[in-house]
């Protein structure tokens, strides 16, 4: 080959042009990686929203799910008829849910664990299996699990295993969302006395609108929901402007599947909630006192505490727990604002993943197919 100047220009000129077109090509290539993720985005945010509070709102004034006034729980969409007739008893504007296969109140058994499997693999299918070791180990096993469990924590429909355990938890786990309540007590206590004090519902009732009467051996346990198992109701959510903005900026807060609860809870003196069980350990129920007289305690796990006004107190419900309040009538009632928030140890990608199996509805569609 006989080496010119031009040969060598003309060389030069052919690599040149050939890294601009591997530029353009590299260029088209990321482009379309860039688009695609975008699209995944897009498909990730319609299920689970930036906040978990965004459109809960559903068409028309007042309803959710098709419910008027928006009193329905998730567990009893679709239930109040069909071949068991009509399912719902409502008392005081509350829809309670009387039918066998309502998910809350659906013991665990091979249907439940084969629905949470079915569920889990199509989360695989539209998503991905990484990060899911401990749900996909949790709803393989839960029935062993469930029946394994000590008598001091038996949560009643999901375990999920390798989850650190105790009674209570410090503040510190969940100190954006422990320190943002704290802060809004003010708010909070004002939001409360607003809605208390209203007047009855309608007559012959002893509450105001939107409070639901729970069964107490004795005493009185009232309490009037914005948020009920991933829920929100929405005439109580308009009543209490400043709650939910409140529930719309915490990090933690479990709002998109059937194990996430916001309420104000009512003790009144002389009032015992008997031992009981949480549905899971995958979340920690967070109470802010609003109104704490003498005399109230929470147990839990046999470890007592109790309420301080203005302070939080965190606790795993899927231990045996118990409330009371001793104090006399003089007193007044013992009055919280509950949040479930997630377990700190609940990592993002197990976050979404349950929000998928446990959005509310979907293991009662899984049942009827």
């Amino acid at each position: 080959m006989e080496w010119s100047l031009e040969s060598v220009r003309e060389m030069v000129a052919g690599g040149m042009q050939s890294i601009r077109e591997c530029e353009i090509c590299a260029f088209a290539i990321a482009m379309c990686v860039l688009l695609l993720f975008m699209w995944y985005c897009y498909r990730v945010g319609r299920e689970h929203g930036s906040s978990p509070l965004r459109g809960r709102y559903l068409a028309g004034p007042g309803r959710i799910g098709g419910v008027v006034g928006g009193f329905m729980s998730s567990d009893c969409r679709g239930r109040g008829k069909g071949k068991h007739g009509s399912l719902l008893e409502e008392q005081n504007g509350f829809a309670f849910c009387q039918s066998s296969e309502c998910f809350r109140c659906t013991s665990a058994g091979e249907s439940l664990n084969q629905r949470l499997y079915h569920s889990l693999q199509d989360y695989a299918k539209r998503y991905t299996w990484s990060g899911m070791g401990r749900v996909h180990k949790g709803v393989r096993d839960q029935g062993r699990y469930l029946n394994s469990r000590p008598t001091i924590q038996r949560p009643e429909v999901f375990f999920l295993p390798d989850l650190p355990s105790a009674p209570f938890f410090s503040r510190e786990v969940q100190r954006h969302d422990v320190e943002l309540l704290e802060q809004s007590f003010p708010a909070l206590l004002a939001e409360f006395e607003s809605i208390y004090h209203q007047p009855p519902a309608r007559s012959g009732s002893s509450l105001p609108p939107g409070w639901k009467v729970n069964s107490t051996p004795r005493g009185q346990w009232w309490t009037y929901y914005l948020v009920n198992q991933g829920t929100p109701l929405v005439l109580n959510v308009r009543r209490c402007p400043r709650a939910w903005r409140v529930l719309g900026q915490l990090r933690t807060f479990i709002a998109n599947n059937v194990f996430g609860n916001a309420c104000f809870s009512v003790l009144t003196p002389g009032a015992l909630i008997t031992e009981h069980y949480g549905p899971t350990n995958v979340r920690l129920r967070c109470h802010l006192g609003l109104r704490v007289p003498p005399s109230c305690e929470l147990v839990v796990g046999g470890e007592p505490q109790c309420w301080s006004e203005g302070s939080c107190l965190l606790f795993d419900d899927s231990f045996l727990h118990r409330a009371f309040h001793e104090g006399g009538a003089e007193d007044g009632p013992r009055v919280v604002f509950m949040v479930d928030l997630w377990h700190p140890n609940v990592a993002a990608a197990e976050r979404q993943a349950l929000d998928y199996i446990f959005t509310p509805g979907r293991l009662e569609d899984k049942e009827g197919k």
